[in-house]
């Protein structure tokens, strides 16, 4: 089992590199295709049989589910945020494999079938929407919305899917049909755990939303300051009263992407836009943040509800752990997207001892890695039986 764990994590480590630092692994790009061969490759080596949905999202399956029999499907996703960690996403996709080699190992014969799932653009990064392919996949992201997002460069949602023969993006229910528990394994964003495995309880409700800062265009080095109309102060007002709005209202808000045209040293700016992302345990709270700041007209581009996972199952699956700790997150996942559209779901979080995410520092032990595959391996095992 670490054997394969060790040597999957081995082949994905050069993939994506961004020379600055980190991964540079955005959703349908040539970096993704790479990942998504590799994730085809590895379901073949095992003689899984593949698929991807109407969504775009990769599947791979140990058994068929039909006749009414639901799999348990466990995996993430491989893209990453700007300069991303290694961990985020691919550690829940390489954990699914190893954790069906160990089953194998053991001889487990799954009474029900266990599928693999690599979600597309959970982050978001590329087309502004998190878990993109999970939300486009149970209708929580509406096609028409979806065939109207376009990257950086203009090119458009369906454009990048119809690389994958996808070009039309769409809901599939049927993919979704075939999913009767999900368990998602991913890296802690924080440092609350202080053993190796933890199971979460639920996920704060979160958002973004994008603010256009206009402005007039002119020479930096003629224009008087008080002829000026500079949206870059703004922008300065923006970010600091975002922080004593969170501060005051007990969340967090980042200010963590700028465009800014023309994007000249020398050139008084026209406009910019900036994207808010502002969470927190309380909704109420959260709104109360957006209040404050609505003289800058923030335009909301998704909103995720709390969600909490099946307090059963999260229970059932702590005392097959030991008693592992139970714990929220701040953080938006797949596994949230699936619960919301009905689907019984648990997560499992891997010790993250720096808790830094979103960063090429993140980290985790890789004998707590070997831990969350054994421990991954028996939920599947447990809910297989």
């Amino acid at each position: 089992m670490t054997t394969s764990f060790d040597a999957m994590w081995a082949d994905l480590e050069p993939v994506g590199r961004d020379p600055r630092g980190g991964y540079r692994r955005f959703a349908w790009t040539d970096a993704d295709a790479l990942l998504r061969d590799w994730f085809t490759a590895e379901a073949q080596r095992r003689g899984l049989t593949t698929a991807v949905d109407r969504a775009g999202n990769q599947w791979a399956w140990w058994g068929e589910p039909s006749g009414g029999t639901k799999g348990v499907v466990t995996g993430s996703h491989l893209d990453s945020v700007p300069n991303g960690g290694a961990f985020d996403g691919p550690l829940g996709v390489v954990s699914a494999f190893a954790a069906v080699d160990l089953l194998r190992s053991r001889g487990h014969a799954p009474a029900r079938p266990i599928g693999i799932v690599n979600f597309g653009d959970e982050e978001g990064a590329r087309f502004g929407i998190a878990c993109a392919g999970s939300r486009l996949l149970t209708g929580a992201l509406p096609v028409g919305r979806a065939l109207a997002l376009t990257d950086a460069d203009g090119v458009g949602l369906a454009q990048a899917l119809g690389r994958l023969g996808r070009p039309e993006p769409a809901a599939d229910p049927e993919a979704l049909d075939r999913v009767g528990t999900f368990v998602e394994l991913h890296i802690e964003q924080g440092r609350m755990l202080t053993r190796p495995v933890g199971v979460a309880t639920e996920i704060w409700p979160h958002g973004r939303w994008r603010v256009t800062l206009a402005g007039e265009a002119n020479h930096a080095g003629t224009t008087p300051l008080d002829d000026r109309r500079d949206p870059m102060l703004d922008l300065a007002a923006l970010i600091t009263e975002a922080r004593a709005a969170a501060a005051a209202h007990d969340v967090l808000a980042t200010v963590g992407k700028v465009e800014v045209d023309p994007n000249g040293v020398n050139a008084i700016p026209s406009q910019v836009r900036a994207w808010l992302d502002c969470r927190g345990a309380d909704p109420d709270a959260v709104a109360a943040v957006l209040a404050d700041l609505g003289r800058f007209a923030p335009r909301q581009e998704s909103w995720t509800a709390a969600t909490v996972f099946d307090p059963a199952l999260a229970a059932r699956l702590s005392g097959l752990l030991g008693d592992a700790p139970l714990l929220p997150t701040g953080a938006g996942h797949d596994a949230g997207i699936l619960a919301a559209a009905g689907v019984p779901t648990a997560m499992l979080f891997v010790r993250n001892p720096t808790g830094v995410s979103h960063s090429p520092a993140e980290f985790a032990e890789l004998a707590d890695c070997h831990t969350g595959v054994v421990a991954l391996a028996d939920v599947l095992a447990e809910l297989t039986r």
